[in-house]
């Protein structure tokens, strides 16, 4: 198989999605691998690597394109990729199709076979290729709060750990799910109060059983999150529905309860958010402010370390790659029923049932 690798367009997109590693893995089965010049540079690995492990390098995205049968990459083609896309042409990648009907309408368009990375699911219902990337933006979402709660971005001034003699911070997380409790793993190491909201009482009573005394869990509803907020310094909005839109927990009313220079980060974006006020920013210009409220909406936290997340990414990405390289999409996506729940566009008819019901509202 002919399979692509082109630069990540989407600002401030640094990570790569095949290392030269996987490379010489598809090489020596005799697949042909083409890779955008510079195209690994940001994760640390130089054109001459991908050469010496039997690549070709193109100096164009019009040429990775042109020549693929299989498009792999980090997250979801942008406009300007949209007329390169071909019928037939396997792209596998980030898509969330949920929060872009332009993206869906684009690539039902193209009529090219659609595989996306975040609906991948195990018989266990994990998702192995959102839980690294999950596990990075979880962690860094912690990490960028605590940056955006000192003054100077408009913050309340609070150092999220406190020091002796004045208390910690209070990190309010919705969603016990991965990026929820690695971003509470983080601010419990900082020494902040946190408090962990699901309605999935086994994923309470496991978040009890393996965190700290200061990491307390709340059940998730209206009246008990509208409590919260009123003392809550950072709050990380990580509510996860698979292939679909992120549920509303925080209404744009119920900013006016909440203390001047509170952050909000939500990793929800890619689905739509779970802030009512939430619209998408970038790593160039990655907060805006609405009734004193900070918000953090970045839609590709993970692009920031694209050293560690390249790595963490491909490590669990590259055995789908290959499998679908060595028996074409059809025959992967039957004998592996995880890899056929990524299968989200056919020739531009919609298999995810997700998108369907997105579409329809």
């Amino acid at each position: 198989m002919k399979i692509g690798v082109p630069i990540e367009v989407k600002n401030n997109e640094s990570r790569v999605s095949i290392t030269p590693a996987g490379v010489f893995e598809l090489t020596k089965r005799k697949h042909h691998v083409y890779v955008q010049t510079q195209a690994g540079l940001a994760s640390g690995f130089e054109d001459q690597d991908y050469i010496e492990a039997g690549a070709e390098i193109l100096s164009s995205l019009e040429a990775v394109y042109e020549k693929a049968e299989m498009i792999v990459k980090v997250k979801e083609p942008i406009e300007k990729e949209y007329a390169l896309v071909r019928e037939g042409q396997i792209i596998f990648t980030y898509f969330h199709f949920a929060s872009s009907q332009a993206l869906t309408l684009a690539m039902i368009a193209s009529k090219a076979v659609c595989i996306a990375y975040e609906t991948v699911e195990d018989e266990d219902g994990s998702l192995p290729l959102l839980t690294p990337m999950s596990e990075v933006a979880g962690r860094m979402a912690t990490q960028q709060g605590a940056k955006y709660l000192e003054k100077p971005i408009r913050g309340k001034g609070i150092l999220l750990g406190g020091v002796p003699g004045v208390p910690p911070g209070k990190v309010l997380v919705l969603g016990a799910g991965v990026v929820g409790i690695q971003a509470a793993k983080m601010a419990a190491g900082l020494g902040a109060h946190v408090t962990i909201f699901d309605i999935n009482m086994k994923r309470l009573r496991y978040v009890n059983d393996i965190m700290p005394s200061h990491v307390v869990t709340a059940f998730s509803n209206e009246y008990n999150i509208r409590k919260h907020i009123k003392t809550a310094d950072l709050i990380i909005g990580a509510v996860l529905i698979p292939g679909a839109k992120a549920p509303k927990l925080i209404t744009r009313d119920m900013l006016k309860d909440m203390t001047p220079g509170t952050v909000m980060v939500d990793v929800a974006v890619d689905q739509g958010g779970c802030f009512e006020t939430t619209r998408p920013t970038t790593h160039e210009d990655p907060t805006y402010i609405i009734d004193d409220v900070v918000h953090y909406c970045v839609t590709n936290m993970p692009g920031a370390v694209p050293y560690t997340s390249t790595l963490a990414l491909t490590n669990v990405t590259f055995p789908y790659v290959l499998d679908i390289a060595q028996k074409g999409w059809k025959e992967a996506c039957k004998s592996d029923p995880s890899l056929q729940k990524g299968l989200s566009l056919d020739h531009g008819k919609v298999i995810c049932k997700e998108i369907l019901k997105e579409m329809l509202v």
